[in-house]
């Protein structure tokens, strides 16, 4: 198990390095060579950050699944370098937009046809944000600073899930995208009534103060 931890660190660490390297060269070649980047490269550049973002949100609810399946609760660590590196991609697009006219992009972000529902834009653009977002916070200082708010902005990771994906789906009709959505919605609603009905019986299992405080054999009478 030991063994198990240190390949998930160095996983991690690699996935991180590549999130850094990913967005300090695609922006640069997105805005001095877009030619090498066709529509389909877009699209399977969308695909691998949708892929990452899949194992993001199903590994906590498998690990609150499968609770006696030791090799999966570890896999819970990768889920910061797996989620970076799929925001990496997207905010790379934006990163390569604001080179290009800094000051156009920002002042579209105040329009309505921004936020409209023509083309899906609203969602694409709910989906940039959040990962904007997400990939500014994925750090031990901004936890550290934003305390128990840090922990409800990273719900924000499904706003980033289904919207990117119901736009790519919507926009491209990518079928696997589709179902994606759906066996994360599955599997999430399973794991949530799992961890209420775990919570309700330690609950009912844990002894009230007053039966603390009576002898033994009197306890099961309360």
């Amino acid at each position: 198990m030991k063994t198990y931890f240190k390949i998930i660190k160095y996983l991690q660490e690699t996935l991180l390095f590549i999130s850094v390297v990913i967005m300090i060269i695609l922006p640069l070649v997105l805005v001095f060579n877009p030619s090498t980047i066709s529509g389909d490269m877009t699209l399977q550049l969308y695909s691998i950050a949708h892929i990452f973002l899949f194992f993001v949100m199903m590994i906590r609810p498998l690990a609150d699944i499968f609770t006696k399946t030791k090799w999966i609760r570890p896999l819970v660590i990768l889920r910061k370098g797996a989620g970076v590196l799929s925001a990496s991609i997207i905010v790379s697009f934006i990163i390569s937009k604001l080179m290009m006219d800094p000051s156009g992009y920002l002042a579209t972000m105040g329009t309505l046809k921004y936020w409209s529902f023509n083309n899906y834009a609203i969602l694409a653009h709910l989906a940039d944000i959040s990962a904007v977002i997400l990939i500014i916070t994925s750090n031990n200082l901004s936890k550290s600073i934003l305390g128990t708010l840090w922990k409800k902005i990273q719900k924000l990771s499904y706003v980033y899930f289904y919207a990117s994906v119901l736009y790519v789906y919507l926009s491209y009709g990518n079928i696997d995208l589709l179902y994606m959505l759906i066996i994360v919605t599955l599997v999430t609603f399973v794991a949530s009534e799992r961890n209420k009905r775990r919570l309700l019986e330690i609950n009912t299992v844990a002894p009230t103060p007053l039966q603390t405080s009576l002898p033994v054999q009197n306890r099961i009478r309360i």
